[in-house]
């Protein structure tokens, strides 16, 4: 519908004000470096590239100062537009049942299940939790020689964008996995025999599975049925 249609271009524009933030960010580290002003990784280290430069900017000759300052002056235009952007997703993501429901998942939540609302209308044109899994491009390739079939890893096909954020989500939830009831959490078990990446994919393959039997049965999610 065109209120989906838009609920996915506020997702698109969020993204790639963030991607542009990003790529900003690591330019401005990488041009502070060669200055010898060191900090840290992400964008996290923001603010301490901007206390740097500010404390360090007496020692920059006249033209680079005055590069590093448009280009801290251009972080901070990003940085508003995508906190407007979430502030109208999430009001969005609370004005809708379907996506209250499916924030309760662990490892979903508002933007991630307002992307899901909006780019997946109908959830029963997928036969099950696994095609539903596969249009994400999270399920395995099968490769097949000399009569033995071995999986080399997902597809990736499909919605990259929802991947994503499915992904970054079940990285989240296995963090505290790997510290506290490790015997008891399916991702912790998968992490004493896997590398923390392959659990992150597959619990979000987990996931995407459980979005697709809330949006088709309407009912809310309920760790132990899960």
């Amino acid at each position: 519908s065109p209120a989906q249609q838009a609920a996915l271009l506020q997702h698109k524009t969020r993204d790639l004000l963030v991607r542009q933030r990003t790529m900003q960010v690591n330019a401005l580290r990488g041009h502070l470096a060669g200055f010898g002003i060191i900090s840290a990784a992400g964008v996290a280290g923001l603010n301490q590239m901007i206390t740097l430069l500010h404390a360090e900017q007496e020692m920059l000759p006249e033209p680079a100062r005055k590069l590093f300052q448009e280009i801290v002056a251009h972080l901070r235009a990003p940085e508003q537009r995508i906190d407007d952007i979430e502030k109208q997703i999430v009001a969005e993501h609370r004005a809708s049942s379907v996506s209250r429901r499916l924030a309760g998942i662990p490892g979903i939540g508002p933007i991630t299940a307002s992307a899901i609302v909006a780019a997946v209308p109908d959830a029963s044109t997928f036969r099950s939790g696994r095609q539903f899994a596969a249009w994400l491009g999270l399920t395995p390739k099968s490769h097949s020689s000399g009569g033995k079939e071995r999986q080399v890893g997902i597809s990736k096909q499909g919605d990259s964008y929802l991947r994503c954020l499915l992904v970054l989500g079940a990285t989240a939830v296995i963090r505290p996995a790997r510290k506290e009831n490790a015997s008891r959490q399916w991702a912790a078990k998968l992490l004493e025999k896997k590398a923390a990446r392959v659990v992150s994919v597959a619990l979000a393959n987990k996931t995407a599975r459980i979005v697709w039997a809330l949006l088709t049965t309407g009912n809310a999610y309920s760790a132990r049925s899960a």
